[in-house]
């Protein structure tokens, strides 16, 4: 019996799951001081201000369905410029590299000022700021440009049998 491929949206859907899973890892084990729970209610607090951090469960669930949404949107972006990108740099890893520091970017400069998170005055230490461009692009850019292109071959031979 031949193995059917899996449809383009069960590959973004599970590659969501991925990233969402790899990069709520990574912000664990990057502030291993801190317990999650207060991690996701950090997340939370985005949208519902400082209240987020006394808040119980529901707060924690919040943080972590922001968390993934979040990361579903980066992947599912990646997906959708791969091709367009992919002719111009010809290479998945280069790729992968400059998202993950695009999402940085775009995190830091665009998405966190217009969220109710507490603003913090002063500079971003260099190991810190290495560490979370770091984790983007091990956990969201790399997987997303190394599977996006897997997809991107097969789709090809596909087309070419």
């Amino acid at each position: 019996m031949e193995r059917r491929p899996k449809s383009k949206f069960v590959t973004i859907l599970q590659t969501c799951l991925l990233t969402g899973t790899l990069d709520a890892l990574a912000a664990i084990l990057i502030s291993y001081k801190i317990p999650p729970a207060v991690i996701f209610k950090f997340i939370a607090s985005g949208w519902f201000g400082k209240e987020a951090m006394s808040g119980g469960t529901s707060m924690i669930l919040c943080g972590l369905i922001f968390h993934y949404l979040i990361a579903a949107f980066f992947t599912i972006t990646l997906f959708w410029l791969y091709p367009r990108i992919a002719i111009v740099l010809k290479n998945k890893y280069l790729i992968g590299i400059l998202y993950g520091l695009i999402i940085w970017l775009i995190m830091n400069y665009v998405v966190l000022p217009m969220t109710n998170i507490t603003k913090t005055h002063g500079h971003l230490e260099l190991v810190s700021l290495l560490k979370g461009i770091a984790a983007l692009i091990i956990c969201i850019g790399l997987p997303v440009a190394l599977i996006a292109d897997h997809k991107m071959s097969k789709i090809a031979q596909q087309a070419q049998a």
